[in-house]
């Protein structure tokens, strides 16, 4: 039983089941989302951007002169009452100057900042002028043929067109993405040639391959696409999918810099800045002398200053991974059908389209039709007066009242009314002869006319014919070359973020506070001692290279896995990197020991304080994900003494409290691929003692001979110091 919710009426509380409240409350407001909002129609406009272009249209912006946004902006609320703001945001996008869109559709002056820029604010719309752009003929054209349906504004006082009747596949050139409520709608841009190429080759074959036509998404701000056959197809054909766009950029020798011309569509200038200076300040990029924003009246430009020994090829390859130099488009061509949301590939959309279009043409000529008919209807009673003008004057001139001349004339011609109208309303200069035989001679004409538009009306072929025949003269008329060039994916490989690492030797230092110090060898060659907290001290110092993989055992049995170029380069004089915040480890937690991962190679020996050791092997930490942390890392069933990495069996040292030692070579104690493995035991121990030590055998410093067991369990020896006591 769902939860109600009450409901307060008239002071009283009555129970309501929620899903009712959803569905009288939620239900109409994500409805009034989808469908008069975020979603774009078959006409490729969202509501917003329907109605400020026909305001403009009503105000004579096709043709006129420009005006001021602000005007624009305060006519568009008598459709649009959701307040200025919105409105002239709406107005900036489809603009030539904010170069948002392939094809603008309002030609502006002034401010309007520019789609590739978080802040280039654009100006108010006091200081901006604007006016229809001429590419809007195409979008109204014969929309006053009544080719669409007029609903009612919000307040029913004036009548607006539900959809805009587009000759050409608007929804496919124009970008668009919107949020509704459960849904989204995502759509890239295609070059107006290309779409007008397709729609005509698929008009006349449905199977026409649209990939040799529609060869891929194109954008106002250019920039490379990296072409991968299988991306486009399944996007094609299911309305989904993604691909990548990347920047286009130039190296200037002389200035020994990098110049980035064209970005993704996606991104902007200022996130690309700040994500390289990030990489900078971090220390993962060193080739990089100072990045700047040079954009200007001459169009987009990103400055990267580079050291002279830098290969610009792989900077910018390096780039391309870690920034939005190169970025994925994800697709979602959600479009509304019949006031139904739809997700469409490439061949449906142009159905939806050719059906919607073939209507509007259908109107337009029912139209035409019925005006030519009027018209041929009113010179048939013209021809009708010819036989006899003067008495068709007579009868005008002896009617004694006026509102009698139209019934007499009908009478005395046997015509329609409509036609007695229009007789009576001829001027007295028209009544000459030879007016009136051109007007007559019409006839022929008009009906010729009315019947093609009659043939054309009822063919489906003649209407496709007539699509096709628009669509090539808005190709030749509007069409431009494409701005995006096509890249084969295998010219662009994806290179492995190694390729881009720096290669150097260095020195980890571990402290018994869990900071970590890696410091380059050329660095700790001229540094001082280490700076370390007053209480804190080095327990364990390691000797790596930069493009090593480290593994971070700690006390709660967990080893954490890193790149060793991910960790910050330091001075001696730092206290390093917190490896509790670093590695986001649980309170408590400590890391205890630190190793490269050596390939995977060789052994890890345990030491535990109830006299086991266990030894696994390093391919028991290999991965084929990139995990960071792996729990069980080793047995927890007794405290750890120590952790040695060995890359093959070899002697190790043992110790029991302060009287007994032992020297062992590993290769006693079986290898285990299960990193909780307890182990074996290694050394017998007496009670209240426990193992206190292991680390390997150091000739120099151990009697191997006299500590050496050749087997295991073993009591051990005595220490020598306590033998000479």
């Amino acid at each position: 039983m769902p939860k109600q919710k009450p409901q307060v009426i008239e002071n009283q509380i009555i129970e309501q089941p929620i899903t009712n409240a959803l569905e009288l409350n939620f239900m109409p407001y994500a409805m009034s989302v989808i469908v008069s909002r975020a979603i774009p129609e078959i006409d490729g406009f969202k509501p917003a951007h329907r109605k400020l272009l026909y305001t403009m249209y009503k105000m004579g912006l096709i043709s006129g002169g420009r005006v001021k946004s602000a005007d624009i902006v305060g006519q568009t609320m008598r459709l649009n009452p959701h307040g200025d703001g919105p409105i002239y945001e709406t107005m900036v996008r489809l603009t030539r100057g904010n170069d948002a869109l392939l094809h603008p559709f309002v030609d502006s002056k002034g401010n309007f900042g520019k789609q590739y820029s978080r802040d280039m604010a654009y100006a108010a719309s006091r200081y901006t002028e604007a006016r229809l752009d001429d590419i809007c003929k195409e979008v109204f054209r014969d929309i006053d043929k009544n080719v669409v349906d007029m609903v009612d504004n919000y307040n029913a006082t004036m009548l607006e067109p539900s959809l805009l009747p587009t000759t050409f596949p608007n929804l496919l050139v124009t970008p668009n993405h919107g949020i509704a409520v459960g849904m989204a709608s995502t759509v890239c841009s295609f070059n107006l040639v290309e779409v007008c190429q397709t729609t005509i080759a698929w008009l006349k074959n449905p199977s026409h391959d649209i990939t040799s036509t529609l060869l891929a998404p194109d954008f106002s701000t250019g920039g490379e696409l990296i072409f991968n056959p299988e991306e486009i197809k399944t996007i094609y054909e299911t309305g989904r999918g993604g691909f990548k766009l990347r920047g286009r950029w130039r190296f200037d020798k002389k200035n020994s810099c990098i110049e980035v011309y064209e970005i993704p569509y996606t991104t902007t200038i200022e996130a690309i800045i700040d994500k390289i200076a990030a990489l900078v300040k971090s220390g993962k990029i060193r080739d990089i002398n100072d990045v700047r924003d040079e954009t200007d009246l001459k169009g987009l430009k990103i400055t990267i200053d580079i050291k002279k020994t830098a290969n610009p090829d792989q900077l910018m390859q390096r780039l391309f991974s870690l920034t939005t130099l190169q970025d994925s488009f994800s697709c979602n061509f959600n479009f509304l059908i019949d006031g139904r949301p739809k997700v469409m590939g490439i061949q449906e959309i142009l159905q939806e389209w050719t059906a919607f279009r073939t209507s509007c043409i259908k109107r337009q000529l029912a139209y035409d039709i019925e005006k030519k008919s009027e018209k041929l209807h009113l010179l048939e009673g013209l021809a009708k007066i010819l036989v006899d003008i003067d008495r068709a004057i007579k009868i005008i001139r002896e009617t004694p009242a006026e509102r009698e001349v139209i019934p007499n004339l009908m009478n005395g011609f046997a015509i329609t009314n409509p036609q007695a109208e229009f007789i009576a309303e001829i001027k007295l200069r028209h009544l000459n002869r030879e007016h009136l035989l051109n007007r007559i001679a019409e006839r022929e004409a008009l009906a010729e006319e009315i019947n093609n538009l009659k043939n054309t009306f009822g063919s489906e072929q003649l209407i496709k014919r007539l699509i096709a025949t628009q669509l090539k003269e808005i190709a030749k008329k509007y069409g431009s070359s494409r701005r995006t060039e096509i890249i084969a994916a295998e010219d662009s490989p994806a290179l492995a973020e190694e390729t881009f690492i720096d290669d150097y030797n260095l020195k980890l230092f571990l402290t018994g506070q869990n900071y970590v110090k890696k410091i380059s060898l050329a660095s700790l060659r001229s540094s001082g001692e280490q700076y370390l907290k007053d209480d804190d001290f080095v327990a364990q110092e390691l000797e790596a290279s930069n493009k090593d993989e480290i593994l971070l055992f700690s006390n709660q049995s967990n080893v954490y896995k890193m790149k060793m170029y991910d960790l910050p380069d330091c001075k001696a004089s730092a206290l390093g990197e917190y490896l509790t915040n670093l590695l986001d480890m649980a309170p408590g937690e400590r890391i205890l020991y630190i190793t490269t991962a050596h390939d995977y190679e060789g052994y890890m020996v345990f030491a535990f304080e109830n006299g086991k050791a266990s030894k696994i092997c390093m391919s028991a930490y290999a991965t084929k994900t990139n995990r960071k942390k792996l729990i069980n890392a080793f047995s927890a069933r007794s405290p750890v003494v120590d952790m040695h990495w060995i890359p093959a069996d070899s002697d190790i040292y043992l110790q029991r409290g302060t009287d007994k030692a032992m020297v062992i070579n590993s290769a006693l104690i079986p290898a285990n691929t299960s990193k909780s493995s307890g182990g074996v035991i290694i050394f017998i121990l007496r009670q209240n003692t426990k193992l206190t030590t292991m680390r390997p055998a150091c000739p120099e410093k151990d009697d191997i001979d006299y500590y050496r067991a050749d087997k295991i369990p073993t009591a051990g020896h005595f220490l020598q110091k306590q033998m000479e006591l």
